[in-house]
């Protein structure tokens, strides 16, 4: 017996080294270009309509493949999944980063992110089929580390691109970290648990017909919104606003680090409360603060006002926490964090096009602050409805419970 639990224990231990490191590597897939974008363009002779999309493209793929992860789980296995979309991301983080073809690095960029969206999908269906009673505290810890990884690719792409010679390098480090997060589900294959053998199967469509489905991904969508917009284009306002290129990234650096402490204790803390609005509401109201402050006083308080909107992009981890809590299988939580991801980025997409275009029409960034301060006030209703005790699996169409008020 003794024997048994100690193999329990390192196989629980390797599950959350494998979850840690791939949180880690979840975000610089996506927003390392962004900081060594002028040379990226400069590398290619990109024109303005391809970097849009090159922008674009971590929203394309987190909808896009997102979607499709639950259904491959079931298909081939969780675990198996999960380790493809490293080894995806790998050869598409690699082949970018040494390509001369723009065509090519656009198609290499997008299978990098759809390996990394599938993953981002499955995290929370991975947590509650090892943790089912410690979802508030893997989240918070897993949450935590994709924090980390943000703030280490905003911060760190172009020292490293300085320090070697060229961006093809920036980029191509976060290869190398990727393929460390693959060693854990080498092991894990070998006993992966196939979602598909479970009683009954939750799709996506059924999720989508449910309120509890749609409310989860149009709170996702705003929140996703807003954190786009931001990391987007606030460098920019900063700039714009007196500080140099480099002042403005270490502010942005600022906003992403704010949210590391707070992504390991509040999701916890939302867990556990029987009223998750008080948690939901004091971080969403750090929005309006945050953005009044930014018209008001956008070079004298900037470091208060980008610590202020770090609170804010906390609603993140905290939604995360949520769709583990609001279902009642890792299926459940497949279906559930596929559809409320997938489609929250699509709404997310249209933030920082809409914050560009005004800025572009307005010339100052007093209408996109006010653009940003009316979508987030939606944030609050939406989030008393997910405090709500409701599980996903009590909505679905075909199930007996589906008439239950909600």
């Amino acid at each position: 017996m003794e024997r048994v639990s100690t193999n329990a224990r390192r196989a629980t231990a390797l599950v959350l080294v494998g979850i840690v490191l791939l949180s880690f590597n979840l975000r610089p897939t996506a927003v390392s270009v962004g900081p060594v974008l002028k040379e990226v363009r400069d590398s290619f002779g990109m024109s303005g309509p391809v970097a849009g999309l090159l922008t674009s493209l971590p929203v394309i793929a987190f909808a896009v493949f997102g979607a499709l992860a639950p259904a491959a789980a079931r298909r081939i296995g969780i675990h198996r999944v999960t380790l493809l979309a490293i080894i995806a991301a790998v050869a598409g983080l690699l082949g970018r980063a040494v390509t001369g073809s723009e065509a090519l690095f656009l198609v290499l960029s997008l299978l990098a992110l759809g390996g990394m969206a599938m993953a981002n999908v499955l995290l929370p269906s991975l947590v509650k089929l090892h943790f089912p009673d410690r979802i508030g505290r893997v989240t918070a810890i897993y949450t935590t580390a994709l924090s980390i990884g943000l703030t280490a690719a905003l911060v760190l792409t172009v020292p490293v691109s300085d320090a070697f010679g060229g961006w093809r390098w920036g980029l191509g480090a976060w290869a190398a970290l990727a393929i460390v997060a693959a060693l854990p589900w080498l092991s894990l294959v070998a006993h992966d648990r196939n979602l598909e053998r479970t009683p009954r199967t939750i799709t996506f469509t059924q999720v989508a017909r449910t309120r509890l489905g749609q409310v989860m991904a149009l709170f996702f969508g705003l929140q996703s919104l807003q954190a786009y917009a931001i990391f987007g284009w606030f460098a920019q306002l900063w700039r714009d606003n007196g500080y140099s290129a480099t002042t403005a990234g270490i502010l942005a650096g600022v906003l992403a680090g704010t949210a590391i402490p707070l992504s390991l204790w509040l999701p916890n803390v939302l867990a556990r409360t029987e009223d998750p609005r008080r948690v939901l509401f004091a971080v969403i109201a750090a929005y309006p603060v945050g953005f009044v402050g930014l018209m008001i006083a956008p070079h004298s308080l900037a470091i208060l006002w980008a610590v202020i909107v770090g609170i804010a992009t906390v609603t993140f981890p905290l939604i995360l926490t949520l769709i583990g809590l609001r279902a009642r299988t890792p299926e459940g939580t497949a279906s559930l964090s596929a559809f409320t991801q997938s489609t929250g980025y699509l709404i997310a997409a249209v933030g920082p096009f809409l914050v560009g275009v005004l800025h572009d029409a307005t010339g100052d960034w007093t209408w996109p602050l006010v653009l940003l301060l009316a979508l987030a006030l939606p944030l609050f209703p939406l989030a008393a409805y997910v405090s709500r005790r409701v599980m996903v699996e009590d909505q679905l169409p075909t199930a007996e419970t589906s008439g239950h008020p909600a």
